[in-house]
């Protein structure tokens, strides 16, 4: 069961809580992205340890490998990965979009081409939900279309209207009680749109609602607007979930504009190509001015990264390739980002968001 709690409201941004099969989040949060089962270079207990009580899972991508009958065989995907928080599983609906060249929609489903085998591979919402309920997942997606970036306004009705057919038959198809499932508002960049297919997604009924459909290609610019335009108008009783953002700076943006929940591989994967996060902005590891620099990533960071080892040290790791050099960087920008959403809750609840919002913005790019 999903209860959600509002704590505090500054302006727009809330501070809350979400109660979720015995799970207990505070919000807004952060959701690291495990697509396979595994954030990439650490195990489920060093991402609940570090404050991670919830992640992101893939419907799709789990169904080709390892298979649904496997995760079963560990009495679902939380024994599987060893991993005690809440997880979310997307419905496979940003493979529609991801894999746009393997793919045939029709209005039953989408048949693709396994990016693993070439086999022809069917999903439709009926199958999307069956396969996140064996995973045993604590919020599960509808079946959607994610919009494309740019769409005209004709491919965007066109395109919410299917996810609309299929938000229904997702719901039709829950079969167990503690499948927490939330809707996806599409509509691409078109305000008339996004509100046309939350009034849909309102009358059909979700537990949550997420905002899909974005950074996709858009401008930061027309991503703002869109939240401008659709975020406050969200039942306020239910957690709202930005899909697939992103970077510090657009997490606060969205917070500002009331949302609750994101996920985004940004700060693994760019770990692994040496972007790390700091107080000061971004500090590209590869940049040959740290081959002798003594101090670690961020001088006050208490990460077990920036404890134990120098901007040096790392920057050679990352041009051996060797492993421990993605999980030390991958270590620091998990910490970061846990550390961004502790601060954004810590301001709501004191009333004190725009002070911290200006000190954020006024300490970026200062490193390179």
């Amino acid at each position: 069961m999903l209860n959600f709690t509002l704590k505090n409201v500054q302006d727009k941004a809330r501070l809350g809580s979400l109660s979720l099969n015995g799970h207990f989040i505070d919000t807004p949060c952060f959701m690291p992205v495990g697509t396979a089962a595994t954030v990439k270079a650490m195990s489920g207990s060093e991402i609940y340890d570090f404050g991670y009580k919830i992640i992101l899972a893939n419907t799709f991508h789990l169904m080709l490998r390892p298979g649904v009958e496997i995760i079963s065989k560990h009495n679902g995907i939380h024994k599987f990965m060893n991993y005690n928080g809440a997880i979310i599983t997307d419905s496979g609906g940003y493979q529609v979009f991801s894999l746009s060249k393997l793919r045939k929609i029709t209005n039953k489903g989408v048949y693709f081409q396994s990016p693993i085998d070439g086999e022809k591979v069917f999903l439709d919402s009926k199958k999307s939900i069956w396969l996140q309920e064996q995973f045993g997942a604590d919020i599960i997606m509808q079946f959607d279309e994610c919009t494309p970036y740019p769409a005209d306004k004709k491919t965007a009705d066109k395109s919410l209207e299917l996810s609309l057919i299929w938000g229904k038959s997702s719901k039709e198809a829950i079969t167990q009680s503690k499948s927490n499932l939330f809707g996806i508002i599409q509509g691409g960049v078109h305000d008339d749109l996004r509100d046309k297919s939350l009034s849909g997604l309102l009358d059909i009924g979700f537990d949550g609602y997420a905002i899909g459909g974005l950074s996709v290609g858009e401008t930061s610019e027309e991503r703002n607007k869109v939240l401008d335009n659709i975020a406050h108008k969200m039942p306020e009783d239910k957690p709202r979930y930005l899909m697939g953002v992103g970077t510090p700076s657009d997490i606060i943006e969205a917070v500002l504009r009331g949302v609750d929940m994101f996920d985004c591989v940004i700060p693994t994967r760019n770990a692994r190509t040496g972007f790390l996060y700091t107080n000061k902005g971004i500090l590209r590891l590869r940049n040959s001015k740290y081959k002798d620099d003594m101090a670690p990533i961020q001088e006050d960071c208490l990460c077990y990264t920036c404890r134990n080892y120098t901007r040096s040290y790392l920057r050679h790791l990352d041009s051996c390739k060797e492993i421990l050099g993605l999980r030390l960087n991958t270590i620091h920008n998990l910490y970061y980002y846990q550390k961004l959403m502790d601060e954004l809750r810590n301001s709501i609840k004191l009333n004190k968001l725009e002070d911290f919002v200006r000190a954020f913005y006024n300490s970026q790019n200062q490193e390179d």
